[in-house]
């Protein structure tokens, strides 16, 4: 029998929420250095006299980071739920790097080349896997800084601008990360359907199951487990119980 709730959380162990908390970390970090000042002429001049760049690139920071979170907790009941959150976060991390495009155009620079030492170096940093099972909040807290460190020679940088083209590598890398993860959700959903989709199953199989108790049933062909009655847009046939595992199904005689 199917599990009826999926497994939820396990969050902290994704690279792409290692790289999200890290995104939300330096945000932080890039507004109070680059945007409480003009850094391109006196400190007395504020690049952002409003606050709502700062504001806006913190908030698309904070959303992309804790959609991820909210997401993986909501998979336990809603893939669908889950699939829209992750995207919420894709989105917001996509705004964010528009913002931090902008930065480096209106600073009269152009963004890195894929092809430049810089963009290759930055690229080729290799995320560790979370080993850690327990005291999961200060492990993880612990290896996103770890995960920091190795990109620390570009995000340190006095120039707001190699920071900023540090910024677009490190979120282009965790959407690619989102997109993939949105991929395999789909995917899941589609081979063992959703909280709603297993409820109802398990209602058809209690409301069956003094029938199909009373009535012998076959073997499955293909797996030899016992099988059920189950229903269809076509009719009912016998289905095999260790389904999705086995797809195996036989007609009514």
């Amino acid at each position: 029998m199917s599990e009826l709730f999926d497994k939820h959380g396990g969050f902290r162990k994704l690279h792409s929420f290692t790289l999200a908390t890290l995104v939300q970390l330096e945000t932080l970090r890039f507004c109070r250095r680059f945007l409480t000042h003009d850094h391109r002429q006196t400190p007395e001049k504020f690049y952002d006299p409003k606050g709502r760049q700062y504001d806006q690139m913190t908030q698309a920071a904070r959303s992309g980071r804790q959609n991820i979170i909210e997401g993986s907790e909501r998979s336990s009941t809603s893939k669908d739920t889950e699939m829209k959150l992750t995207d919420v976060a894709r989105a917001s991390l996509s705004e964010l790097r528009g913002d931090y495009e902008v930065f480096i155009i209106d600073s009269g620079e152009l963004p890195w080349s894929v092809h430049s030492e810089e963009a290759r170096a930055v690229n080729a940093i290799s995320i560790d896997p979370a080993p850690f099972q327990d005291d999961m909040v200060h492990e993880s807290a612990k290896h996103a800084l770890a995960q920091r460190r190795k990109y620390a020679r570009w995000l340190d940088s006095q120039d707001p601008v190699v920071a900023a083209n540090a910024m677009l590598l490190i979120i282009g890398r965790a959407l690619n990360m989102l997109k993939s993860q949105i991929a395999a959700q789909g995917k899941a959903f589609e081979e063992t359907g959703g909280f709603n989709e297993r409820l109802t199953t398990r209602r058809l199989e209690a409301r069956e199951g003094q029938r199909n108790n009373a009535e012998p049933s076959p073997p499955c062909p293909q797996c030899a487990q016992p099988m059920r009655r189950r229903r269809s847009a076509k009719g009912e046939f016998w289905g095999c119980t260790g389904y999705p595992a086995c797809k195996g199904t036989k007609p009514l005689e």
